[in-house]
């Protein structure tokens, strides 16, 4: 009896089968949005601005002169909620166990952590301009005479500091792993310390505190030294994520 033995004409190439990159983004964001708590933080993020901004608005004494400074101030509002968006995306999946099946999914840590990253700046970008674009329209209703010279620049940076707040909170909720600890990380730093610093080390605090770079940008003032340290929060913060995620072991 004589076996016959196919030898294929050609090499057999394997290919790894997994989603694209852009539909994990995708993935991720509905992940992000599918919960209670990812769609509350949604709607805060995107409503706490405008209501912050009829508020001040109702209570001033005097007109406002410029658009500038309310709407910054008030879309930071937006910013600091979704740091918790960004903390929820990376430690809630170990807080509740869906990291493993996340990991069998895709096991490569990295590539995880950088669809995270691309998916919570996406979100925190896309809703911190609806919120400045409505605190904006606020604004505009309730003082017409304010001058909005500079107001296109203070909505783009409020994205830009939706997109940057997010991906800090993404970074510290990989490095922690813990969603209690690093909101309480998070948010003692931006609400407690920083404004801390800023009453007995206001040069060293200027230099430190994201917010103020935020500000900073949407006047025009200290561009470098605001871009720089943007960047060094979020660099530093997905650098600790990306180290101890690779680090950790999935139980």
């Amino acid at each position: 009896m004589t076996a016959a033995v196919l030898t294929p004409s050609r090499p057999v190439v394997t290919r790894r089968s997994g989603p694209s990159l852009p539909k994990q983004v995708g993935l991720e964001i509905r992940k992000s949005l599918s919960t209670r708590s990812g769609l509350a933080l949604a709607g805060a993020a995107i409503l706490i601005a405008p209501a912050a901004m009829a508020i001040a608005a109702g209570a001033a004494s005097e007109p406002l002169d410029s658009v500038i400074g309310p709407i910054v101030v008030t879309g930071m509002l937006s910013a600091l909620v979704l740091i918790s968006l960004g903390v929820l995306s990376t430690a809630g999946e170990w807080s509740h166990g869906t990291v493993q099946t996340t990991y069998l999914l895709e096991p490569r840590r990295s590539r995880v952590l950088a669809t995270k990253s691309i998916a919570v700046a996406v979100m925190g970008a896309v809703f911190g301009v609806v919120a400045a674009g409505l605190a904006g329209g606020v604004v505009a209703l309730m003082e017409p005479g304010a001058s909005w010279d500079g107001g296109g620049r203070a909505i783009a940076m409020i994205a830009v500091a939706g997109a940057a707040f997010s991906l800090i909170g993404a970074g510290v909720g990989a490095a922690l792993a813990n969603t209690p600890g690093a909101l309480t990380g998070i948010y003692l730093i931006n609400l407690g310390v920083l404004p801390l610093l800023q009453t007995v080390k206001p040069a060293f605090a200027d230099k430190i505190d994201a917010g103020n770079a935020v500000l900073s940008l949407a006047q025009g003032d200290k561009t470098l030294q605001s871009i720089t340290i943007l960047v060094v929060w979020v660099g530093a913060s997905l650098t600790a994520g990306a180290l101890m995620t690779r680090r950790r072991a999935v139980q």
